[in-house]
């Protein structure tokens, strides 16, 4: 028999405070005890820079994190913002609900039993501001429908703000809320949320104006993926039913999809839900998509399921069964992570939760009070510094890695010409004459590198007379060498204990293949701060036939050379 869901549940607030209270102090546990993730770690040395924008993401998660770390510098202040508005959005959406006869039973326990949720709980990425910010928006935006108030309008601005400033994906829940009730625009006070909003957002904008539009370029056209593989998209559907919750998740999207649209508000859930999912799906077809990137969709998901059970008035019998079984997988999980358990260790993104500490112990016993680089990882890097409550450490994106947020920040113009600790993960004769090895066997291979000399944030523009060439035809660039650092910069040789060489790089596959050097000239450059030079470079294309990228890269002993330009597609016919 179906079980009814009792209406009087709807009207109490009393069971909701316990669970309330359960679950921040679950939260608060696993923040406590648990070491932190490496984009944590990333993450507070966002803190560490407060600024208008990063490389990878807006900047209100380093808000969050700064506040928290100010309190107390441990995993529970860097963590201690996510925990409490966890709890703040859980019981916002328990008010909304309460206005379509949500029952307390069902709410605590769906809620407790979407995956994505708890890992939002206490771990603090730009989706945890994302999380609270969206539960805010749509709290104010219920009531926002119902009342044409200027007040209700400028609290939206903000909000909506907020949402810009936690992950770009907010604009995805403004833009799909706006398609939901078209009539918005004739409001008068609407345009108060959108002028408003955009004021707000404007610091950002011209953050990213002035940095050459990172994020952008990053987020549209870097994160690509080269070649479509099928599994990115049939993937994509497993993921998200296991957010939703390992056993429930399919249940929950068919209650949501069979919500009955009773007023403009449920029509804005469904819009969001179904749009949002839509979105990501079709995501999949230029590059993979993380489960969680999808997190916006799983609070009207979540709405609209309960709003489901409230219209239907009952639910399977076995429904129950299967909810609770479904929270003590969840739990089993969160307590696996906090007692250790070795399977757990072992896991994927898990691992990134252990032995750091310990690794970062190690590192510094041998560095010292000395800087350290680690090439090609962000994560690393970050731990790093949390763990020593210091930014003495950068990572050196080469160009077999990515730009990160290290290519922008002071750490680099710290340690020139310095005695530096280097790190990577791999032997190399002559570089790397010692390891750390943590007490999960991970091997790091390192040593010691004198006067050091990079140019990692070197930006290069091209204008290039020839995309295709013949095996081994001689090309000439146009470059453009811009100085972003606060000081001048020189390739000569001759006071430098490391030699700077400028190289056409060709890469298939994620692999070099063939480089080309420049000549002398290039060596008898120098560019004054925030100034830029000319230089011409004479570059003999490869003689094997095919497709290639080519971009160009700064390179100075014992590093592998960074990333100073674009990509460009380069075709030997």
């Amino acid at each position: 028999m179906p079980e009814a869901i009792p209406s009087q549940q709807a009207s109490s607030n009393k069971p909701i405070w316990y669970f309330l209270l359960f679950w921040t102090l679950l939260n608060t546990l696993q923040a406590y005890t648990l070491e932190l993730h490496g984009d944590e770690a990333y993450y507070w040395v966002y803190s560490r820079f407060l600024d208008w924008g990063y490389f990878d993401h807006p900047p209100m998660v380093a808000v969050f994190i700064r506040i928290g770390d100010s309190i107390m510098h441990n995993e529970l202040g860097l963590r201690l913002l996510t925990v409490i508005t966890s709890s703040a959005s859980i019981y916002l959406l328990w008010l909304i609900l309460k206005k379509y006869n949500a029952g307390a039973k069902w709410f605590m326990l769906v809620i407790s039993g979407l995956f994505i949720f708890h890992i939002y709980g206490f771990t603090t990425t730009p989706d945890s501001p994302l999380l609270f910010f969206t539960v805010l928006f749509y709290y104010f935006y219920q009531r926002y429908i119902n009342e044409d108030k200027w007040s209700l309008a400028f609290i939206l601005a903000i909000v909506s703000a907020g949402l810009l400033y936690s992950k770009y994906h907010g604009i995805i829940l403004i833009g799909l809320t706006i398609l939901s009730n078209i009539k918005l625009l004739k409001r008068a006070s609407f345009w108060l949320i959108a002028v408003g909003a955009m004021a707000l957002f404007l610091p950002h904008i011209l953050w990213q104006i002035n940095h050459g539009f990172p994020s952008v370029k990053y987020h549209l056209f870097d994160r690509s993926a080269s070649v479509y593989h099928l599994d990115f998209t049939t993937l994509y559907p497993l993921g998200q039913l296991a957010m939703a919750g390992p056993l429930i998740g399919w249940f929950l999207f068919y209650s949501a999809a069979k919500t009955k649209v009773s007023d403009a508000f449920v029509r804005c859930l469904m819009v969001n839900f179904v749009g949002t999912f839509l979105f990501f799906l079709l995501s999949t077809f230029k590059g993979e998509v993380q489960p969680h990137w999808t997190l916006i969709a799983f609070v009207p998901l979540l709405m609209l399921a309960i709003i489901r059970f409230s219209q239907h008035g009952n639910l399977p019998k076995w429904f129950y069964g299967l909810a609770v079984a479904n929270i003590a997988l969840i739990l089993f999980i969160r307590s696996a992570l906090l007692f250790q358990y070795p399977f757990v260790m072992n896991i994927g993104q898990f691992k990134s939760y252990f032995g750091f500490r310990d690794w970062t112990k190690r590192v510094h016993e041998k560095a010292g009070d000395s800087y350290v680089i680690i090439r090609d990882g962000f994560q690393d890097p970050s731990k790093y510094n949390y763990y020593t409550n210091s930014t003495k450490c950068m990572s050196y994106d080469s160009r077999y890695y990515r730009k990160t947020q290290y290519d922008i920040w002071s750490i680099e113009d710290s340690l020139q010409h310095k005695r530096v600790y280097f790190l990577q993960d791999g032997p190399e004769k002559g570089v790397t004459t010692d390891s750390v090895v943590d007490e999960y066997d991970r091997k790091y291979y390192s040593g010691w590198v004198d006067d050091v000399r990079t140019y990692q944030q070197v930006d290069i523009d091209m204008v290039p007379e020839k995309l295709k060439a013949s095996p081994g035809q001689l090309i000439r660039f146009n470059l453009t060498i811009h100085d972003p650092y606060k000081h001048a910069i020189s390739f000569g040789d001759s006071s430098n204990l490391h030699k700077a060489f400028l190289e056409a790089c060709f890469f298939q596959d994620g692999d070099i293949k063939y480089s080309c050097k420049a000549d002398s000239v290039f060596n008898a450059i120098n560019i004054d701060a925030g100034a830029t030079a000319k230089y011409t470079f004479a570059v003999k294309a490869p003689v094997k036939k095919g497709k290639y990228d080519l971009f160009f890269s700064i390179r100075t002993d014992p590093f592998p050379g960074s990333k100073n330009s674009a990509e460009i597609s380069f075709e030997v016919q």
